[in-house]
C-alpha cells in the first residue's frame, strides 16, 4: 500500500531530521514527494524521497566509530528496513553509531540534475556526521560509509568521486571523504556485459554520455587515496552480477589498496544481514575488519 507520509520520526522511534538545513542543492522547491509502499514481506520501501531525511542510531557506549547506511533500491527507492533499520541496531550492539540517509531517489520532477543529487546527499551525510564529531562523541577519523545494491553504488561512487569536484561542496574545510566503505551486493558496473541497467537508467537517464557512464563507473574512479573497502556478494545473484563487487575489488588491489572480499557460492540478491545459505555470518567478520579502521 502507498501513503504520504505524515511523520517521519514515528517509522523507528528514533531522532531524525533533514540533511540539509535550508536549500536543498540540486532540488526544484516543493513539498516532499515521499511515499511508503510496504511489501508483502512487511519491508517497507520509501519512492519519490526529495527531501533527503538523516536516522540517528546511537549506542549506549559508543567506540568513536560511525557509519552512514545507504539502503538499496535500484536508484527508485530505498529498502529502509532490513538494509537500515536492522543494520543500524546490529552496529549499535557493536558500539557503532549508524545514521540512515533517505537520499533523493533522481527524478526530473524534483531535481534539477538528478544524477548529481544522491552523490550530494551521500558527500554531505559524511560531512554532516563529521561536523558532529564532538557532539555525538565520536572519531572524525572512523567515519565510514556502507551501502547495499545500488546503495552499494551510491557508496561507492561517494568513495571515489568525493575530490572529483563533480558535485559543488561547500568550501569549509569538512571532508566528505568516507574513511572506508562497505559494498554490499553493490551495483558497481555501469556497462555491458555486468551493469544493472535499471541501476543506470534511473540515475543517468536512457542513453547517457559515455563521459558521465565512465565517471559514474567507481571501479574506473578508484586511485591511491580511495578508502579502504569491504565487500560482500553471492556468485549465484541474478540480479547484481558478482563480476560488480570482483572489478571494485580487482581495481582496489591493482591501486595498493587494503580491501577485503566475502563471496557466497550461494544467497542471491537483497540478503540484507543474513544469507539464509550459509551457517556463516558476515556482519561477525565485518565488525572484526571494522576494528582495524
Amino acid at each position: 500500500m502507498l501513503g504520504s507520509l505524515l511523520s517521519v520520526a514515528s517509522l523507528s522511534g528514533q531522532k531524525e531530521f533533514p540533511l540539509y538545513n535550508g536549500n536543498i542543492p540540486y532540488s526544484i522547491p516543493a513539498e516532499s514527494q515521499e511515499e511508503i509502499e510496504t511489501r508483502p514481506d512487511g519491508i517497507r520501501f520509501f519512492r519519490k524521497t526529495s527531501v533527503p531525511i538523516l536516522t540517528l542510531f546511537q549506542p549506549e557506549n559508543a567506540n568513536g566509530q560511525a557509519v552512514l547506511i545507504l539502503p538499496g533500491g535500484g536508484y527508485s527507492g530505498t529498502a529502509f528496513d532490513h538494509e537500515g533499520i536492522d543494520v543500524a541496531k546490529f552496529l549499535n550492539k557493536n558500539g557503532i553509531t549508524a545514521i540512515i540517509l533517505r537520499y533523493r531517489i533522481p527524478n526530473d520532477k524534483y531535481c534539477t540534475q538528478k544524477h548529481l543529487a544522491p552523490l550530494r546527499d551521500a558527500l554531505e551525510g559524511i560531512r554532516y556526521i563529521r561536523s558532529k564529531s564532538e557532539e555525538w562523541k565520536l572519531n572524525k577519523n572512523r567515519i565510514g560509509v556502507m551501502g547495499f545494491s545500488a546503495g552499494g553504488h551510491l557508496a561507492a561512487t561517494t568513495s571515489t568521486l568525493y575530490d572529483k569536484n563533480i558535485v559543488d561542496i561547500p568550501m569549509d574545510n569538512i571532508s566528505g571523504r568516507p574513511d572506508f566503505s562497505i559494498l554490499i551486493y553493490p551495483v558497481i558496473a555501469f556497462t555491458e556485459p555486468f551493469m544493472h541497467a535499471g541501476s543506470r537508467r534511473n540515475l543517468l537517464g536512457e542513453n547517457p554520455d559515455s563521459s558521465l557512464i565512465n565517471a559514474f563507473s567507481p571501479e574506473k574512479q578508484i586511485t591511491a587515496n580511495t578508502p579502504p573497502a569491504f565487500l560482500v556478494h553471492a556468485a549465484d545473484d541474478k540480479t547484481v552480477s558478482v563480476q560488480n563487487s570482483i572489478l571494485y575489488y580487482q581495481s582496489a588491489i591493482s591501486h595498493g589498496l587494503k580491501v577485503e572480499m566475502h563471496l557466497y557460492p550461494e544467497g542471491g540478491h537483497g540478503f540484507g544481514l543474513k544469507n539464509k545459505t550459509t551457517i556463516d555470518y558476515w556482519p561477525d567478520r565485518l565488525i572484526h575488519w571494522l576494528a582495524k579502521y
